[in-house]
C-alpha cells in the first residue's frame, strides 16, 4: 500500500536527436514547463513510487548519450508494476556536472532546466513517466513537478508545489478533513495525507469514475 510511507529505505547529431526524444515527453519544454496538476501527474505516470534514493551516478553510454543513473529503494507503490522492497533504477538525460566528450572538443551538459535533480539519501515520491522507446531514458511526469522530496514529514517539489492542486476537483465525501484543507492550501503537504490520497485515487480509479478531475 502506498500509504506505508515510513518504509524508507556521439556526435552532436545523436545528442540533438536524443534531446528531442526526451523533450517529446508531455511537459516538454525544459526551460518553461507547462503546469501540471495532481490529476494530470497521476494520468501521465506509468508508475508512482515512494522510496529512498540510494545511488546517483552519471556517465555516457555507447551511443555517446550523457545520462544520470538513479536507484530508488522502493518503500511503497501506488501505480505500476514496480514492486515494494526492490530497487528501481533508471537513466535520465544529462550529466550531474559538465564534462568534455571523448574527443575533447564537445562539452556534454547536465540535464536541462526543468528536469528533476536527484540526491543520494533523499526520500522521494516520484511520478515516473514511461521510458523513451528509442533511448530507454526516463524522467518524471511533469518533469521536476513530478518529483516530491520528503522533509520533516512534508512533501514538496522543486516549485514548492505551485499549481499542484490548481483545477483539481475531487468528490469531497472521499476526503478527510486534512486532505480537504491540503488541496486548497499551496505549499508543502503532509506526506501521509498526500500519499493516502494518491494511493486511493489510483486503487479506486477516481479519475476513471469521474470522482477526480
Amino acid at each position: 500500500m502506498f500509504r506505508k510511507i515510513m518504509q524508507c529505505r556521439k556526435p552532436a547529431a545523436t545528442l540533438a536527436a536524443v534531446l528531442l526524444v526526451m523533450l517529446s515527453v508531455p511537459m516538454a519544454n525544459a526551460t518553461k514547463l507547462k503546469a501540471q496538476n495532481l490529476t494530470q501527474l497521476i494520468q501521465g505516470a506509468e508508475s508512482i513510487v515512494a522510496g529512498t534514493v540510494t545511488k546517483v551516478s552519471d556517465g555516457i553510454d555507447t551511443a555517446g548519450v550523457p545520462y544520470t543513473e538513479v536507484t530508488i529503494a522502493i518503500g511503497s507503490v501506488a501505480k505500476g508494476k514496480v514492486k515494494e522492497g526492490e530497487d528501481y533504477t533508471f537513466r535520465q538525460f544529462g550529466l550531474l556536472s559538465p564534462r568534455k566528450s571523448a574527443n575533447g572538443h564537445q562539452m556534454l551538459a547536465i540535464a536541462p532546466d526543468g528536469f528533476p535533480r536527484w540526491n543520494q539519501n533523499e526520500y522521494v515520491v516520484a511520478f515516473m513517466y514511461k521510458k523513451a522507446s528509442r533511448t530507454g531514458l526516463q524522467t518524471t511526469a511533469g518533469m521536476a513537478q513530478g518529483k516530491l522530496n520528503m522533509i520533516n514529514g512534508m512533501l514538496v517539489n522543486q516549485f514548492n508545489n505551485a499549481g499542484l492542486f490548481d483545477g483539481v476537483e475531487i468528490n469531497q465525501q472521499l476526503l478527510s478533513t486534512e486532505q480537504k484543507n491540503m488541496i486548497t492550501s499551496p505549499g508543502a503537504v503532509d506526506a501521509t495525507a498526500f500519499m493516502e490520497l494518491v494511493g486511493r485515487a489510483v486503487a479506486e480509479d477516481w479519475i476513471g469514475k469521474g470522482e477526480m478531475k
